[in-house]
């Protein structure tokens, strides 16, 4: 005769079941939760929304105007080339009233940052999505191409191509807009420029620059960039607490007093090594002008390495004094001091801001630009501009509201868009002829 089963291990081997779960669901969720915070996770998840937003705005038939442009730049993320690209898009949407074209955009040229994205106004996020819905026929189609040369067809890395399928595809014609802040275009970036129909860049240096490295004269054309006088008012905004968005890195005490504000990329080609070398020279302990200087001798540095949403861009404007380095603080109002030299030689000059003597023309040493030769501002130059924009604020009161001006006049969208829309009008003229 067998014993009676011993009935005490079930609820032992149930119980270890349950606890087993609990572990294993707790790692789960941890392991959940960790990815939802990752980069990969985050620009996936803002590709999926963005498709699928604008799979849902599809309710325009393509219609006419058939011609259509593709404008093809990194709109999902920060930086100079997506700035640059939002401004055409929307100076010409609210500029155009009778347009000959479509706009199409597509995300090319760098990573996706759900940050950048929730940083944008409403009506920017609705443009976004409504014109990644729209649909062009490569026929009919001119691709603008808004990005570094290395990112155009075939890309040198991870990126959509552009245009989407080489140059033997039916598009009317391929646009490439791009710049560089060095004397000169590399061998293999020349050679990109001369496959494109045209090559639009953003001053005389550059046209001078690229035309000398190589690329076809007859492809080079100068095209400025719009400033949107309208959203960088000074009226409009009261400023951001730069105290509290801020880290305090050098010197101690309370609040703030003459404020000089650098917005840059923490890269060596920025000069930030410059610019604080000449501040902490310049207004030091022995300083007697108030410029809020710490207990320890050493004047304020404040480093906010946070992102700023781009709707909060004018506030952080409006809570300086002084910009050193361009066009968007000129918009503001604020006195600007830049190097002058390359892209800041369009628009800055003696009467509407503070131009930066250049010392020396250097050697880049490392990077994609090494061997070429890039500007190196003079410290003791930018010390006395400094200076001069501290204890003279009549003189660079004047200097910004003149400098607005200037962004008025010459950069504002409906002056860009008209001249945009001519160039893009002229193409499609051009290949219907041939």
């Amino acid at each position: 005769m067998e014993p009676p089963p011993d009935r005490t291990k079930r609820p032992w081997r149930f119980s270890t079941f349950i606890y087993s779960s609990s572990i294993l669901f707790l790692l789960l969720s941890i392991l959940i939760l960790s990815f939802t915070t990752t980069d990969l996770y985050k620009t996936q998840t803002l590709r999926f929304t963005f498709n699928l937003q604008s799979l849902f705005s599809k309710s325009k038939p393509v219609s006419s105007p058939s011609h259509c442009v593709l404008w093809m730049a990194p709109f999902l993320s920060s930086g100079g080339y997506s700035s640059e690209a939002w401004s055409y898009i929307l100076s010409l949407r609210r500029n155009l009233e009778n347009p000959k074209f479509r706009i199409a955009i597509e995300h090319h040229g760098d990573l996706q940052s759900i940050e950048f994205w929730n940083g944008l106004a409403r009506e920017t996020k609705e443009v976004a999505i409504e014109m990644h819905g729209t649909e062009c026929r490569p026929n009919e189609t001119i691709v603008v191409c808004h990005s570094e040369p290395g990112a155009w067809y075939p890309p040198l890395f991870e990126t959509l191509p552009c245009p989407p399928y080489g140059y033997n595809g039916d598009f009317r014609a391929v646009i490439g807009r791009t710049m560089f802040e060095t004397d000169r275009v590399n061998r293999e970036h020349v050679e990109r420029c001369n496959r494109m129909d045209r090559v639009w860049v953003p001053t005389e240096f550059h046209v001078s620059s690229f035309v000398r490295s190589g690329v076809d004269s007859s492809k080079v054309v100068k095209i400025v960039q719009p400033v949107d006088v309208d959203v960088f008012d000074p009226l409009k905004y009261e400023p951001l607490d730069l105290v509290k968005i801020g880290d305090l890195v050098l010197g101690s005490g309370l609040g703030l007093g003459f404020v000089f504000l650098s917005v840059f990329k923490w890269e060596q080609r920025k000069g930030w090594d410059v610019l604080l070398r000449a501040y902490l020279r310049e207004f030091s302990g022995e300083d007697n002008l108030n410029l809020e200087e710490g207990r320890d001798g050493y004047p304020f540095v404040y480093v906010i390495d946070k992102h700023i949403a781009q709707v909060d861009l004018p506030r952080l404007y409006k809570a300086a004094d002084a910009f050193v380095p361009i066009v968007e603080a000129m918009a503001m109002s604020l006195p600007v001091i830049a190097t002058n030299w390359s892209g800041p030689t369009e628009y800055l000059t003696e009467e509407n801001g503070y131009p930066l003597v250049v010392e020396e023309m250097s050697e880049v040493k490392e990077g994609p630009f090494e061997g070429h030769q890039w500007a190196e501002p003079s410290v003791d130059k930018l010390r006395v501009l400094m200076r001069r924009v501290m204890s003279e604020p009549d003189e660079a009161k004047v200097k910004g509201k003149r400098g607005r001006e200037d962004m008025v006049k010459n950069f504002a969208p409906e002056v860009v868009a008209k001249v945009v829309a001519d160039q893009i009008e002229s193409i499609f003229e051009e290949k219907t002829r041939r």
